[in-house]
């Protein structure tokens, strides 16, 4: 099925073609026009009677013949009899080429994917599938081959068409594609020539419609946008003709000259402005991701701290805890030395208390020995202090005379050193000269 040239309308019509055109214009048709419907152009005339009818008449003429030969004698008889025998012959080739005509013109060959429309003194009778069918009776016939399986696209531009602003676009491409469901309905309701003004107008009418709600800055959104409604719409009022559209979309809007432009600007501008917004996206997106990052370092930094504290914090959990031990080890070991010291004192203490109770109570056994004992080490004592008691050296100084003065002056003066040095000379006693009884006391 051919196609519509992009910017004109789809044209829908019929043809009148012989049997052996039928599938080239179905699938083709005549320059960008869609011809669902086919006209057979019959070849099948009643001609194939004629030879029925003489081969009748042929055979009619031998039995007459034959008859004639029975009434007569002599040469008549081979004459008649050889007429007859010629009608017989002629009369029955006629009546096989009349059968075989008859057979010949009867055969009816529908395309895959059409169907025909059987009918029988002008009334439709059914629908012939695809294949090969026979038409025995004289009067039925295939009026129309209908294509009911190829879905047909349809384009229909509407032109200046306005908007909600009643601004006139300059045109909308709508395109569809329909199939016929109903070939008789199709056929004996609309046809293809009546179907094409009756979409045309049901297509513009919805294109209108829909274009009138829509702002004229939102032209360009009809372009691929939701047509179900439309569709829905156009199947209500194609649905009497057994018709159903397939399929339909906007492919493409065209606006105004003028307002082309002013749109072209406004469309630059806003890709400029999505342009800077994405450049401001993407300049705020490294700020924040710079931002994270400073974010994540100081966390790092901070959980490393963090880490660090705490090592420390154990470490000197430790420190004070083996101090505390050292501390707690010093305490015992000293309390255990001073238990022992303690232990050692109190054991040699009682040791000696019975060593004393013991001496004691020999000392009391032997008082008189001891009493001896004790007088002897006192006479030993008083021996030895009085070889060590010191000795009075006695140096007279009298006034006799000067000379003897001098000179004991002079001899205790060198003696003194010596005594000093010797130990028993801390006991002398300097006396002077005179006589006792002149100082008026004693020595």
């Amino acid at each position: 099925m051919s196609t519509a040239h992009t910017g004109r309308r789809s044209v829908i019509s019929e043809a009148v073609a012989p049997w052996s055109e039928i599938a080239q214009l179905l699938r083709g048709g005549e320059a960008g026009t869609l011809i669902p419907v086919i006209i057979p152009r019959h070849r099948r005339r009643l001609w194939w009677m004629l030879p029925l009818w003489l081969g009748l008449f042929a055979l009619l003429s031998g039995v007459m013949l034959s008859v004639r030969e029975a009434g007569s004698d002599g040469a008549a008889d081979v004459a008649y009899g050889a007429l007859a025998a010629l009608s017989y012959t002629v009369g029955v080739l006629l009546i096989l080429l009349g059968g075989l005509w008859w057979w010949r013109s009867s055969i009816v060959e529908i395309e895959q994917g059409t169907n025909g429309v059987l009918t029988r003194y002008g009334a439709v009778t059914r629908t012939l599938d695809a294949g090969r069918h026979y038409l025995w009776h004289p009067w039925s016939r295939v009026d129309f081959v209908v294509d009911t399986a190829t879905e047909i696209p349809y384009s229909a531009p509407v032109m200046a068409c306005p908007t909600q602003e009643n601004v006139p676009l300059r045109s909308i491409e709508f395109f569809l594609k329909f199939r016929i469901t109903d070939a008789v309905l199709f056929v004996r309701t609309i046809g293809a020539g009546n179907f094409d003004l009756v979409l045309s107008s049901a297509v513009q009418d919805a294109i209108r419609q829909r274009a009138r709600k829509m702002r004229t800055e939102h032209a360009y959104d009809l372009r691929g946008s939701d047509v179900a409604d439309m569709q829905e719409l156009l199947n209500r009022q194609l649905s009497r003709y057994g018709v159903r559209i397939t399929g339909s979309n906007i492919p493409d809007v065209q606006l105004p000259a003028q307002y082309q432009q002013h749109l072209a600007t406004r469309e630059r501008i806003a890709k400029e402005r999505t342009a800077y917004e994405q450049e401001w996206g993407l300049t705020r997106k490294r700020r924040i991701d710079s931002l994270g990052m400073d974010i994540e370092r100081a966390k790092k930094v901070r959980d490393a701290r963090i880490v660090e504290v705490k090592a420390a914090l154990n470490r000197a959990r430790e420190e004070v805890a083996q101090l505390l031990e050292q501390q707690e080890t010093n305490a015992q070991r000293v309390r255990f030395e001073i238990e022992t010291r303690g232990r050692s004192g109190l054991i040699s203490a009682e040791n000696e208390a019975r060593a004393q109770r013991a001496l004691a109570q020999a000392y009391r056994d032997n008082r008189a020995v001891l009493q001896y004992e004790l007088a002897c080490r006192r006479l030993e004592v008083g021996a030895e202090l009085a070889t060590k008691a010191p000795q009075p050296v006695v140096v007279k100084t009298d006034g006799a005379g000067g000379d003897a003065s001098a000179l004991s002056t002079l001899v205790t003066a060198q003696l003194l050193p010596r005594l000093a040095s010797h130990p028993s000379g801390s006991g002398v006693e300097f006396r002077s000269g005179r006589p006792p009884g002149e100082d008026g006391g004693g020595e």
